[in-house]
C-alpha cells in the first residue's frame, strides 16, 4: 500500500504560498482544501513529510474506536508535551497507558464527582467576584482562572495556597506557549535549543514538580483525608497491590492540569459569547435553573437535570470544539473507503470541520441547542467533543459538571450582551477564543 498513490494530494508549493496565513488561522486553508478535494487529503508539509487531513465522520470512528488497536498517538504528544508534563495519560502508549487509565479511571466516576461539587461551586463563585458589572470586559481571563482554581480546589482541597496555586498556573501556561512556538516554528528548534529557551522552561517544569511533590509530602504526613481527586489518587491501587510511586503521581496531576483547565476555560467562553449573541437561551437557562432550585438544593441534582444548560453547552462545543483536531499515526498498514494509507502514515483528523460538515448537521453553522434535545448519544458517531474510543478523555464528566454549573451560576446572576456579531478565535494547540469583551448586566 502506498499513501502516495490514490489520496488527492495538495502539493508543497501551495503549502508554502499560504505559509503566513496558516501561521495565523490555519482553518480557512484547510477548509478549502476540504471544499476541493474531498472528505480526505493529503497535505506536502516538507519535501518528504506529508499529513493526511480528514473531515470523515466514519473514518474517525474507525481510527478511534473499531481499528484503534492499530494507531498511536502522534510525536507532539508522545514526545514534545513529555517533556514539559511527563507520562501520563494524555502522553502514554501502550501497556503503561492502560495500567494508568484503569488505575485512575475510579476517580472520575459520577459517584466519586459528586464529592467535589461543591468546591466546584465555590471556586465558580470566587472568580464571578472579578466580573465588573455594566462595562464591557474579557471574561477570558477570569474563565482561564475559574478553569485553572476548579482543578486546582478538586486536586488539592485547600492543600495548596494562593502563591503555589499562582505559580503553578504560571508555569503550566508557559510550557503550553511554549510548545506552541516548537510545533508552529520548527525551523527554529535550533535556535530555542541554542538560546536556552526550551531549557527555561524546563526548570520551570522541574520547579512545579517541587510544588507538587511538597503538597502531595505534607498531604501524606497529615494523614487526614480530604476526598479530594489527590487522595483518590493516593489510594489507587495497581492490580499486584501497589501504590503509584511519587513520580508517576506528580506526572498525572501536571496533565490534570494542562488538559483540565485551558480546554475547559475555551469551552466556557466560547458559550458565554454564544449566549450574548443568542439571548433567548440565557432565558431558557434561567428558567430552567429557578425550576431546578424550587425542588431541590441538591448540586448533582442541578448538574444532571439542567438540560437546556447542558444542549447549550453541547452546541457550543459542536461549533467551537477546543480539542479541535485528533492526530494518530497507524503502526501497520491500512484501508478505508478505498483509501490506501502506508504505515507511518500522519493523520489529523479536523474535529471542528466533522463537527460543521454539511452531509452530517442540518445548518451547521447555526447555533441550534435543540438539536441536543435528546441528548448527544445520537450524534456519537459523528460528536467528538472529548474524542471516542478507548482514549476519549477521562474527565469528560468531570468537565461537565463543572461547566454546567459555572454556566448556570452565571446566568442566574448575570444578563449577558456583546457588541460583536461574529465569534473571533485563535487556533493553536487548543482552538482559543479571541477579543471575548462582553458585558454583565446584575438580574435583580
Amino acid at each position: 500500500m502506498n499513501s502516495k498513490e490514490n489520496i488527492p494530494t495538495v502539493p508543497l508549493s501551495r503549502f508554502f504560498k499560504h505559509s503566513l496565513e496558516i501561521l495565523k488561522n490555519p482553518l480557512p486553508f484547510h477548509h478549502q482544501n476540504f471544499i476541493e478535494q474531498g472528505d480526505v487529503f493529503r497535505l506536502k508539509i516538507g519535501f518528504k513529510n506529508s499529513v493526511v487531513f480528514v473531515r470523515d465522520a466514519a473514518f474517525a470512528e474507525y481510527v478511534l474506536q473499531k481499528n484503534q488497536r492499530n494507531y498511536t498517538k502522534s510525536k507532539i504528544q508522545t514526545e514534545d508535551l513529555v517533556k514539559y508534563v511527563g507520562k501520563g495519560l494524555l502522553t502514554s502508549e501502550g501497556e503503561h497507558w492502560k495500567k494508568q487509565r484503569k488505575l485512575i479511571q475510579p476517580a472520575f466516576h459520577k459517584k466519586q464527582l459528586e464529592n467535589l461539587l461543591e468546591s466546584l461551586k465555590n471556586a465558580i463563585l470566587l472568580e464571578y467576584d472579578k466580573i465588573t458589572p455594566n462595562s464591557e470586559i474579557d471574561i477570558f481571563p477570569i474563565l482561564n482562572d475559574l478553569a485553572f482554581q476548579t482543578v486546582v480546589k478538586s486536586l488539592f482541597s485547600s492543600a495548596a495556597n494562593q502563591d503555589d496555586i499562582n505559580r503553578l498556573q504560571y508555569i503550566t501556561e508557559q510550557a503550553q506557549k511554549m510548545l506552541v512556538k516548537e510545533l508552529r516554528q520548527p525551523y527554529l528548534g535550533w535556535w530555542f535549543n541554542f538560546s536556552g529557551e526550551i531549557k527555561k522552561h524546563i526548570d520551570l517544569t522541574n520547579e512545579a514538580r517541587l510544588i507538587l511533590k511538597r503538597i502531595v509530602n505534607e498531604r501524606k504526613a497529615a494523614n487526614e483525608k480530604q476526598h479530594d481527586l489527590l487522595d483518590m489518587l493516593l489510594d489507587a491501587k495497581y492490580e499486584d497491590g501497589n501504590s503509584m510511586e511519587e513520580e508517576q503521581l506528580i506526572d498525572e496531576i501536571l496533565i490534570l492540569f494542562t488538559a483540565g483547565h485551558e480546554t475547559t476555560s475555551n469551552a466556557l467562553t466560547f458559550t458565554t459569547q454564544l449566549l450574548a449573541l443568542h439571548p433567548e437561551w440565557q432565558d431558557k437557562i434561567y428558567k430552567e435553573r429557578l425550576v431546578l432550585k424550587e425542588s431541590s438544593d441538591d448540586l448533582m441534582d442541578l448538574v444532571t437535570k439542567s438540560k437546556v444548560c447542558q444542549q447549550v453547552l453541547e452546541e457550543a462545543m459542536r461549533l467551537y470544539p477546543p480539542a479541535y483536531f485528533i492526530d494518530r499515526v497507524n503502526i501497520k498498514p491500512d484501508s478505508f473507503n478505498g483509501l490506501d494509507f502506508e504505515a507511518g502514515s500522519n493523520l489529523l483528523f479536523s474535529v471542528y470541520e466533522i463537527h460543521r460538515h454539511p452531509k452530517l448537521w442540518d445548518k451547521p453553522d447555526d447555533f441550534l441547542p435543540e438539536r441536543f434535545s435528546e441528548g448527544s448519544r445520537k450524534f456519537s458517531s459523528q460528536y467528538f467533543p472529548f474524542g471516542a474510543g478507548p482514549r476519549k478523555c477521562i474527565g469528560n464528566n468531570f468537565a461537565m459538571f463543572e461547566m454546567i454549573i459555572a454556566v448556570s451560576e452565571l446566568v442566574s446572576n448575570y444578563k449577558i450582551s456583546s457588541t460583536f456579531e461574529t465569534i473571533d478565535i485563535t487556533p493553536l494547540i487548543t482552538l482559543k477564543p479571541k477579543n471575548a469583551f462582553l458585558k454583565f448586566e446584575k438580574r435583580n
